[in-house]
């Protein structure tokens, strides 16, 4: 193809991603009532605590529909996410081989669901942490939340934890490649251990440690069946280098005058 279909082709898949993502933003249109009442939740829980005011606040005429139309689009990217991921996946393949085809295909199948499952881990999260930072507001005083700074704040925490459920193929991509051995990644299993224990003692929904370790059990499943496969795959390529290595010896041996009877 030339530059210019390159070009073309381009424009054709974003148009297609961005009609995906107003589709899902109609849906999140529809959504964001129920959506905002579920995120004011732990801010009006405040209020009732402490006795003080606790409210999300709007700061000009327009921000209500400002707000409503940045929620709605943000959801619909969510909503939209495998559309837009494969005209992304689309886009590339035609310069990739069969093989890498096959592994980008394999790639991109785990990061939708991982991607979306990590979106809700976040949704359970941002609650628990609004609250947990809100409650340290003094009784008697208002904590008057600006709207636009509200969303900035659920946005990169739902993006943060979408992301962090995708270290896992970042980790295969990365051992693929041949950058990280699979043994280099076990080394920090301590830290991830520690620190998926924090973020599930964050966001379990219960008080109970039942809630902590059913939260934390997908998450080290998901770290540690990454480090599997990374050892694995090492495994399946140091076989392969030794197999090349003695063919490359073999080959040589065959080259080379009068090796056979040098070995006599």
């Amino acid at each position: 193809m030339s530059l210019w279909e390159h070009l073309k082709e381009l424009k054709n898949r974003l148009i297609k991603s961005a009609i995906g993502v107003v589709i899902g933003g109609i849906g999140g249109w529809i959504l964001y009532d129920p959506l905002l009442k579920a995120l004011a939740e732990p801010v009006s829980r405040i209020s009732e605590e402490t006795g003080g005011l606790a409210a999300i606040n709007f700061g000009t005429i327009a921000s209500p529909f400002d707000f409503k139309l940045q929620m709605s689009l943000l959801i619909g990217a969510v909503i939209s996410s495998p559309i837009w991921i494969y005209q992304l996946w689309a886009f590339i393949t035609p310069g990739l081989t069969s093989k890498e085809r096959r592994y980008t295909l394999g790639y991109m199948a785990a990061a939708i669901p991982l991607f979306l499952a990590g979106i809700w881990v976040g949704w359970l999260v941002v609650p628990q942490v609004v609250h947990a930072l809100t409650q340290f507001t003094p009784a008697g005083s208002s904590s008057v939340i600006d709207a636009r700074t509200y969303i900035e704040f659920v946005t990169r925490m739902v993006l943060m934890l979408g992301l962090a459920f995708l270290v896992p193929v970042v980790l295969v991509g990365v051992n693929m490649a041949g950058l990280v051995s699979g043994r280099t990644i076990l080394k920090a299993w301590r830290i991830t251990v520690f620190l998926v224990f924090v973020l599930a003692a964050i966001a379990a929904p219960g008080a109970d440690a039942i809630s902590m370790f059913m939260l934390a059990g997908p998450l080290l499943a998901l770290f540690f069946a990454a480090i599997g496969i990374c050892i694995m795959n090492d495994k399946r390529r140091e076989r392969r280098q030794a197999r090349q290595v003695e063919e490359t010896e073999a080959t040589a041996d065959i080259a080379t005058p009068g090796s056979e009877l040098k070995k006599l």
